[in-house]
């Protein structure tokens, strides 16, 4: 049960049919994170490409993805999720055996209550039962409570990147997990 909202969450591992709630999720969530400071017009444009249902249909269809959605209890709302994939981060020392975070969501008013703790568990059980020797993420450089989360779990930086919403670009920080 979370405290703060008072509602049960589960997780699971996603399947075909949960790309609107995926969708959804992706939308809100970084509107809710980036609204008041990345520009309005991008972040709308950036939600409709990058959080579309039909690219979470087509991650969905792929064998080396991994999705998993967390639901409120009761009623099955969709409230976060996280994606493994294979690696696709600019680092200095790739290897194939390498998975990424691609993305891990979670909306505000569910932070702080281990949800984001029990999916990062769910994907780094995987990706370890998967044989992968390190996870990486991007996460954006001055997204401080993210990055605090991440050097909680064990994650290190390992690199930088420049990631671009819309017009503007902005720095993200690369940390990785050697498992």
């Amino acid at each position: 049960m979370n405290e703060k909202t008072g509602t049960a969450i589960t997780i699971r591992q996603c399947a075909k049919g949960d790309e609107q709630a995926l969708a959804l999720v992706g939308q809100s969530t970084f509107l809710e994170a980036f609204a008041g400071i990345l520009d309005g017009a991008d972040v709308i444009a950036h939600c409709a490409r990058q959080h579309d249902a039909q690219l979470y249909r087509d991650w969905l269809a792929l064998p080396a993805m991994r999705l998993w959605l967390a639901e409120a209890i009761p009623g099955g709302a969709p409230v976060g999720y996280l994606v493994l994939s294979p690696a696709s981060l600019p680092v200095a020392d790739p290897h194939p055996r390498d998975l990424e975070i691609k993305r891990i969501y979670l909306l505000h008013r569910f932070q702080g209550q281990r949800v984001g703790q029990r999916l990062m568990q769910a994907a780094l059980e995987q990706a370890r039962a998967g044989g992968a020797g390190r996870v990486l993420l991007g996460v954006y450089a001055e997204n401080h409570d993210a990055l605090a989360f991440y050097v909680r779990c064990g994650f290190a930086q390992v690199g930088r990147r420049t990631f671009r919403v819309g017009r503007t670009d902005y720095q993200d920080v690369i940390l990785g997990m050697t498992l």
